[in-house]
């Protein structure tokens, strides 16, 4: 607030989500329950392919389009544009 007074949050996007874990189901209920609407409601999961792709030197949309997380990204991508629009 001090060193840059006019900059603001656009959103949350939470990532390398295990829902299989009670810590990352915890720290996602937090985040919500404190930054309420900024919080995108897609969420990243801990993936192979987001971890592989870039060893590979590539975007994991163009690593493996087909794994979830490429799929979370691109979900997330959609979010995104359609929320820019309404404002």
């Amino acid at each position: 607030s001090k060193l840059n007074p006019d900059l603001k949050i656009e959103g949350i996007l939470l990532t390398m989500f295990d829902g299989r874990n009670s810590l990352s189901r915890q720290v996602a209920e937090e985040v919500r329950r404190f930054f309420g609407k900024k919080v995108y409601n897609t969420v990243i999961p801990r993936n192979v392919t987001l971890a592989e792709a870039p060893s590979h030197g590539k975007p994991a949309v163009f690593y493996d389009i087909r794994s979830k997380g490429s799929q979370s990204y691109l979900s997330f991508a959609m979010e995104f544009l359609n929320e820019e629009s309404i404002r």
